[in-house]
């Protein structure tokens, strides 16, 4: 029986309910993993790297099933856990360290993405760089290293005076964002996840899923934040819902939408299974917002939800991504 290490963000006693979710995540990996005959133990990945090294290399896994999202709480160090593994050339799931990198520093994505020509919402960093092709409209201050829609509300949405309108913004948000931010042009519209998962014979995208915000109000604004993500008791969460049906007209876009997505997984030399999100415009334009290399894996979350629209169950997926690995 293959050991197998589910190697987890270490999580404080207080920690937030996003942080809180790893330890789900780790859980149900562990029952999918016994149930496919191999023996998972979890193990958190703390800023003691040799002390790290030396449980890795005490319970000598056959594989590392890699769910780190934040080292110390910092999603800026997540590239640490991959790159570590990459020493030890223990195998692992998911993206490798060069893809998680890439893909966690937000504006560093959007260039790239950009430069492959995927259309990406323009964005001011804190140090001044901008994409702006068009100035005008409101812009959303985001966190450029933090998942889980850390620190967005709707006092995020910033309407467009001037750069340096921005710049102040993103000062004074720092702290609650976690550090570095940028803003990035709002896109009026709907929003879209595409959960992408690889297999024997190479990547597919799994059913599309829309984010529809149900009963918002005309002036409440239209994004999944970190209440709508984490507040069970809030309206956000419960009005926020998934679907998967679309009418014959949106047949072009979600074929579009998926098109875009495995661009990317191109473009990031993505691996192993991932998600992709998306707002689509008025006009039917599809604009990428970010790629997600360790997406959530939660049962109760939108990838398992996913899954289940493909008709493919939670543990053989997590078969599928552990084969990956092994392979």
């Amino acid at each position: 029986m293959k050991k197998i290490v589910i190697l987890h963000s270490e999580i404080a006693a207080d920690a937030p309910d996003d942080e809180l979710d790893c330890l789900v995540q780790a859980r149900a990996i562990a029952e999918a993993l016994s149930a496919l005959h191999y023996e998972p133990a979890l193990l958190p990945f703390e800023l003691n790297l040799n002390k790290n090294i030396a449980m890795l290399q005490s319970l000598k896994p056959a594989a590392v099933f890699n769910i780190v999202e934040t080292l110390n709480a910092r999603g800026s160090l997540i590239h640490f856990a991959p790159a570590l593994l990459d020493v030890l050339k223990i195998p692992y799931t998911g993206c490798g360290t060069e893809a998680v990198f890439q893909t966690s520093n937000k504006p560093l994505a959007k260039k790239m993405m950009r430069f492959a020509g995927i259309a990406t919402p323009d964005w001011v960093e804190q140090s001044g760089f901008t994409s702006q092709r068009d100035e005008g409209g409101s812009y959303l201050i985001k966190s450029s290293w933090e998942h889980a829609s850390i620190g967005l509300d709707e006092n995020s949405l910033i309407p467009y005076t001037g750069k340096d309108r921005l710049l102040k913004e993103m000062k004074l948000r720092e702290e609650k964002l976690g550090g570095s931010c940028y803003a990035e042009a709002y896109i009026e519209g709907r929003e879209f996840n595409v959960a992408l998962l690889s297999d024997k014979t190479g990547v597919r995208a799994l059913p599309i899923a829309e984010m529809m915000f149900q009963d918002y109000g005309p002036d409440k604004l239209k994004i999944v934040d970190y209440r709508a993500k984490w507040h069970a008791d809030s309206f956000e969460y419960n009005n926020t819902i998934r679907k998967f049906d679309f009418p014959e007209e949106d047949a072009p876009l979600i074929s579009a939408l998926s098109d875009l997505a495995l661009q990317c997984w191109n473009v990031f030399s993505l691996r192993g299974y991932a998600r992709v999100d998306f707002r689509v415009d008025g006009n039917g334009n599809p604009w990428a917002l970010e790629v997600n290399t360790n997406p959530c894996l939660s049962p109760d979350a939108g990838f398992a939800a996913a899954l289940a629209r493909a008709d493919i169950k939670y543990s053989e997926a997590i078969g599928l991504i552990m084969e990956n690995a092994l392979k």
